[in-house]
């Protein structure tokens, strides 16, 4: 079956750490091997659970940047340099 993911990382770097997360989280909600699993032979509903969690965590995370950042936010159409911090 062809890959039809049309999803966009938007930070390169950030792949091997979104998947990552997303073992850990399946893991957590009981499929421990999920990278080796054929995700067409899951119900579309445990995909979604775990898709579901990765968001929740992802918001959790955002959210917790924006209330450390001391009042500095990013708008979503600047582009960031992940070479040098921002100061």
């Amino acid at each position: 079956m062809a890959n039809n993911n049309n999803n966009q990382i938007l930070v390169p770097q950030s792949r091997q750490n979104l998947n990552q997360m997303k073992y850990e989280i399946a893991s957590e909600l009981g499929f421990p091997n999920y990278n080796q699993i054929d995700k067409g032979s899951l119900p579309s509903r445990a995909n979604g659970y775990v898709g579901g969690n990765i968001t929740k965590r992802l918001v959790s995370l955002g959210e917790a940047a924006l209330a450390n950042s001391g009042g500095q936010v990013i708008s979503a159409t600047q582009s960031v340099n992940l070479e040098t911090p921002q100061q």
